[in-house]
């Protein structure tokens, strides 16, 4: 059996196929194993191997009968202690956060009180100054100064009519409504255009006096003029009180009923 033709233009062509295949692998061995790598030593690490010369070997040359250089003495040891760092402490913050500043305090704008004007008129003083709450009808007597007949007195807002007696002195009449129950009023004197005004003065409405005495009894008479029998809580004492006739100087007796 013939292994090659050499009239078969296949075989040919084959033959020339596998002679190009094998020089290019040749070329491929030969680049890896002889031209990739390099065999001169590179200068880089010569020259970190070599120890580099002392000055002192470079000023003195080594003379004869010089005792020879340890390579090695010029290299100083490295000392190391093996200290640990010291362990930082519990629950310590070794970050710094941003705090913001605490708000401003806004300090409340209070405006600055303005003198209060002088009243024209003048108000010294009341009589009676003192009262007693849920009385009949009074007679009020004001003194100050600078009075004239255009003024009034005004008690707790309320004009009442008043008679000038003087620039020192007016008068007027309070009733019983305005003391109804017990307080301070404020009076004070004033026009009605309110251009002519003064201070205010107090009138002082106090409860009224409880009577120190006990109603016992009733004595009846033909002619229903009927007497209250009383007894003063101090002295035991029993009196005798017809309808209309005052007790103890200050109350008066004004009904008398069985209760």
């Amino acid at each position: 059996m013939q292994l090659f033709d050499p009239n078969n233009p296949n075989e040919k062509k084959k033959m020339i196929a596998a002679g190009v295949l094998g020089v290019v692998a040749l070329a491929v061995l030969g680049y890896v194993f002889f031209g990739g790598g390099s065999s001169k030593p590179s200068t880089n690490s010569t020259a970190a191997t070599r120890p580099s010369p002392t000055p002192s070997r470079l000023a003195n040359p080594a003379q004869p009968g010089d005792t020879p250089i340890d390579e090695a003495s010029i290299y100083q040891p490295i000392k190391y202690d093996g200290t640990v760092p010291p362990v930082s402490e519990a629950n310590r913050n070794v970050f710094a956060y941003y705090e913001p500043p605490p708000p401003p305090v806004k300090v409340p704008y209070v405006p600055t009180p303005s003198p209060t004007p002088t009243p024209p008129l003048t108000a010294s003083g009341l009589s009676p100054r003192d009262v007693y709450a849920r009385t009949a009808d009074f007679s009020l007597q004001m003194t100050g100064d600078k009075f004239t007949p255009a003024v009034h007195i005004v008690i707790d807002g309320r004009d009442l009519p008043t008679r000038f007696i003087s620039a020192q002195q007016l008068f007027t009449t309070v009733p019983a409504a305005l003391i109804t129950n017990p307080g301070v009023r404020q009076v004070m004197a004033r026009s009605n255009d309110g251009n002519l005004y003064s201070n205010t003065t107090p009138l002082n409405v106090t409860p009224p006096p409880v009577p120190n005495y006990n109603y016992v009894g009733i004595i009846g008479k033909p002619r229903f003029n009927d007497v209250a029998v009383l007894q003063d809580k101090g002295s035991k004492e029993l009196i005798n009180v017809q309808r209309g006739e005052p007790v103890g100087g200050r109350f008066r007796v004004v009904s008398i009923s069985e209760r």
